[in-house]
């Protein structure tokens, strides 16, 4: 039987510019959160499923996550250091910002990774405990 590792975070945080300066308004993801969740991946690869989120809200902060990681090659490397979550989206509604970049007040929720380098730096997990899981 493998541990599965229970993680939880923001994923994205509302009004902080990302490495690229879009900016995440609240309510933007209101609505592909009622659609349905979102793969957890790892590293924004198609087909690498990392786990499963469990939880994915909007909050006062941004797009807090939870769930749990239960590919071995994920645990190992969470194992090792690795605390990034990066959004995979698609813009619907956007206007652009002076010096750069987007205020994004709609987006289509496609997936969220787990990540070593995050477009916004303040996106990041813990590791909460571990659950046990068939192997």
């Amino acid at each position: 039987m493998d541990k599965a590792i229970l993680i939880e975070g923001y994923a994205a945080l509302f009004g902080a510019p990302d490495l690229s300066g879009d900016v995440i308004r609240a309510g933007a993801f209101a609505r592909s959160l009622k659609a349905g969740a979102a793969p957890m991946l790892l590293q924004h690869r198609s087909g690498a499923i990392a786990g499963r989120w469990t939880r994915l809200v909007e909050d006062g902060r941004g797009l807090f996550v939870r769930g749990l990681i239960e590919a071995e090659g994920a645990r190992k490397l969470v194992a090792l250091g690795l605390d990034g979550l990066s959004i995979g989206f698609r813009a619907r509604l956007w206007t652009p910002r002076v010096g750069g970049g987007r205020t994004l007040s709609d987006v289509d929720l496609v997936e969220v990774s787990l990540v070593a380098e995050p477009m916004q730096p303040l996106a990041r997990f813990r590791t909460v405990g571990a659950a046990a899981r068939a192997a």
